[in-house]
């Protein structure tokens, strides 16, 4: 058995993946189930426990069948022990009328009891066994059960019959690997030499995904983590130790750098599947994202041609990068990102956001229902992380909307207008609560409210399955998904939660707050083998690795930094103090030693600030007081489009002399981090300000949480956040082994013991300047001593 290509499938991917045909149609159905199909289940489960009613039966089964080794696995919903025999039984939940149930109304229902009950008949050599679809309905706690009797004959025809029509794809995917894991053992480092600390990294990578563990690196830029994290995980498949990658990002052009490392590799003969997901509204072909057959003819029919599709480009590609799905998809006629969720079936390594794999909402359950797969998980830039997870595992709900709704829906279905008026209300007690400038805070979840939100999503349901296009739809339709994240979230709601009810620009919300995703982020990781948490700022190490669900075996590493530190010039301005109240009283202050900076060598530089309105004062006084330099500022909302002609100015046409352009922008935005700007492109980058987050209400509670729970509140709330920013700005400046630059950091704070701990091993030896004389002294010798003598 084990010399022949084995093909592992769950029961649902086998069913589902075979019978599925027809439209894409995303028409409003009822979400209830995600939401409360595991109570429907519990609750049937528990009503039968004393008839011989065995529970979440595991099922596993291994054969041998034209040349392949297959493992099917499932778990059966409940196993019935009867006098009469043994009954299979599949419940699903639903919010359709019972009524409009029959027993004919889902194949694949059928189809999936039925593999169970196949695998139970011959693994227990019964020649007879029963099959039974349970339908919970949800909102009426009404079943409905439907039962047939088959012959372990009839199941095994069935059940073949499913077998034979995925052998296709079997031999695809056993040809593919044995191809794949040949090309893997012949691969060799895709650069003549490793840089420094790029060997240990590969290393450590390589060792944490066999012992399945969890790896923390902080890592500077110019190791290559790229191609240090990539090529062991792939060394590693050949060898069984993971089955798939996922390359975890937060920006499109981290993932393009995945992309061509991919490349390189398969120039030197690697062959390797990779696929990158585009979100949805991004990758759609229609001006407006309507997924149903009357407005899309990619949805039309697509199920019916996504198989011709997927053969087709397996065939023909190994980077299925977002243009060459487009291409094919175009091709075949079928909705480009649909068809991408279903090349990650296929694919050795799907490059995608965060949340296709940590947010509670969209995570990829066709790898992710059943914990514990071989999955290794590479998460770039993970310092972005934090705050991602914190924003995926909290929820929202406004008063304003319930409001007009109930005010919409008083004459057209009282029913849900006092189901809304009796939210509005509780809203109304709520606000009281909290004033202007104090919001309320609980530690307890707000279970009264919880109620209220439940009754309105069924009360929603109703009405948006039958009113498709009326009035109101579209504005209930979203108050409707909200209401679900919130009680999704309310699943979660634990000690590392907050609820608090804030009044602020005219309304009223209510938010469950995620003070700490460390717990969340730990029961996600579960769902591979091994995780890689990587950024050139993860630091401190010991925070990010609590912060991000790591534990006490996780390994931590910090590599120096590969360039030579006589390239880089840092210098601390530490007679300045940007702190709120002294602002206004620097704004001159700082212009001038930007023109000081500047003046001592031509050239691309960008000075960093900690708001747009602290940048926008010093921007006009240094337009004024200055003219003739070529400046160019940041906007507070800012399309692709405009950020590329932002770094355009900073990116010289070749043989063109460098434009000496000066650059105003904000720390932690968007040209403060993912920004590669090489030679020079960039020469300097002056950093006012240490960083720190804006005084809020929730940087507060997270600081009191920290502080009850390891005295390390303002540490964790403020302090590492905002030299994270800080680091990443400076980071901009040293891009290749060859440049030069200046790095001038502008705050008192800066000499304190409790920032100089944080600076990285790269940022000593640096200089302490006290006046504009001893500036404008660093900086020419700096740059007298780097630049080359002919």
């Amino acid at each position: 058995m084990n010399n022949q290509p084995e093909i592992k499938l769950s029961v649902r991917n086998l069913v589902e993946f075979i019978l599925r045909s027809g439209n894409i149609d995303s028409q409003f159905i009822s979400n209830a189930s995600a939401l409360e199909g595991t109570r429907a289940h519990q609750r049937v489960q528990k009503d039968n426990r004393d008839k011989g009613y065995a529970p979440e039966v595991s099922l596993k089964h291994r054969f041998e069948y034209e040349g392949f080794c297959f493992r099917i696995d499932g778990r059966a919903d409940g196993i019935i022990t009867s006098e009469s025999g043994i009954i299979v039984d599949e419940i699903k939940s639903t919010s359709r009328p019972l009524e409009q149930i029959d027993e004919d109304y889902s194949q694949t229902h059928w189809a999936q009891a039925k593999c169970y009950a196949y695998i139970y008949a011959i693994q227990n050599e019964l020649p007879v066994i029963s099959v039974q679809l349970t339908y919970f309905q949800l909102d009426t706690d009404e079943i409905k059960k439907y039962l047939k009797i088959f012959t372990q004959t009839e199941l095994t025809v069935f059940f073949y019959d499913l077998i034979n029509q995925y052998l296709v794809w079997a031999a695809l995917t056993s040809n593919w690997v044995t191809r794949r894991n040949t090309a893997i053992r012949a691969l060799a480092f895709p650069f003549e030499r490793y840089r420094p600390g790029q060997r240990e990294l590969a290393v450590a990578v390589y060792k944490t995904i066999v012992e399945q563990k969890k790896l923390f690196v902080q890592a500077p830029t110019g190791i290559g983590k790229t191609m240090s994290t990539l090529f062991p995980a792939i060394k590693s498949m050949a060898e069984g130790h993971t089955a798939k990658i996922f390359y975890l990002t937060a920006k499109t052009i981290v993932r393009e750098v995945a992309e061509e490392a991919f490349a390189k590799m398969a120039n030197q003969g690697l062959a390797f599947k990779s696929v990158t997901l585009t979100a949805k509204d991004k990758i759609c072909f229609q001006e407006e994202t309507i997924c149903d057959p009357d407005h899309c003819s990619y949805a039309r029919g697509h199920f019916d041609r996504v198989n011709a599709a997927l053969l087709d480009i397996l065939k023909q590609e190994d980077r299925l990068t977002r243009p060459v799905i487009e291409n094919y998809a175009h091709k075949h006629q079928v909705c480009p990102f649909e068809f991408s969720l279903d090349l990650t079936l296929f694919s050795d390594c799907v490059i995608c956001d965060y949340n296709y794999v940590f947010d509670p909402r969209v995570y990829l359950k066709r790898f992710f229902s059943d914990n514990g797969s071989d999955y290794s998980f590479l998460i770039d830039e993970a310092h972005n992380l934090v705050d991602r997870a914190r924003s995926m595992f909290s929820a929202e709900l406004y008063k304003k909307p319930l409001l007009e709704l109930k005010r919409l829906f008083k004459d057209n279905d009282p029913s849900l207008a006092k189901a809304l008026g009796k939210l509005n209300t509780h809203m109304i007690g709520l606000r009281k609560l909290a004033t202007t400038n104090s919001p309320h805070r609980q530690k307890e979840s707000p279970k009264d409210f919880l109620l209220l939100v439940m009754k309105l999503i069924a009360l929603a349901e109703v009405w948006l399955v039958s009113n498709e296009g009326r009035p109101g739809h579209e504005e209930l339709l979203e108050l409707y998904f909200n209401a679900l994240t919130f009680m999704r979230t309310a699943e979660f709601y634990d000690d590392h939660f907050l609820t608090y009810v804030e009044n602020a620009n005219g309304d009223t919300r209510i938010k469950l707050f995620c003070l700490d995703p460390s717990h969340l982020l730990g029961e996600a990781l579960k769902r591979g083998r091994a995780a890689i948490f990587f950024s050139a700022t993860l630091s401190p190490l010991d925070y990010f690795s609590e912060i991000l669900g790591g534990d006490p075996d996780s390994y931590k590493i910090s590599l120096p930094s590969p360039f030579d530190v006589k390239n880089r010039e840092l210098l601390i301005a530490d007679t300045i103090s940007t702190t709120f109240r002294n602002r206004e009283k620097t704004y001159p202050t700082i212009a001038r030693c930007i023109k000081t900076v500047r003046d001592q060598q031509p050239g691309n530089y960008i000075v960093y600030f900690p708001s747009y309105k602290y940048m926008n004062a010093v921007f006009e006084i240094f337009s004024a007081s200055y003219p003739e330099v070529v400046t160019i500022r940041q906007a507070p909302e800012m399309n692709e489009e405009d950020r590329a002609l932002f770094l355009g100015q900073f990116r010289p046409a070749p043989g063109a002399a460098p434009t000496g352009m000066l650059g105003f922008a904000v720390l932690g935005g968007i040209f403060s981090e993912g920004v590669d700007l090489k030679h020079e492109g960039l020469i300097g980058a002056i950093i006012v300000g240490v960083g720190l987050p804006q005084i809020c209400f929730e940087r507060d509670i997270i600081r009191d949480y920290f502080n009850k729970k390891n005295h390390t509140g303002y540490q964790y709330s403020y302090l590492y956040p905002g030299m994270n920013k800080v680091l990443q700005a400076a980071g901009r400046v040293i891009r290749t082994e060859t440049d030069r630059g200046v790095i001038v950091l502008i705050d008192q704070r800066f000499s304190s013991p409790s920032y100089r701990q944080l600076f990285p091993q790269e940022w000593f030896p640096h200089r302490q300047i006290r006046n504009e004389p001893e500036l404008k002294k660093a900086l020419q010798d700096f740059w007298a001593m780097t630049i080359p003598q002919n």
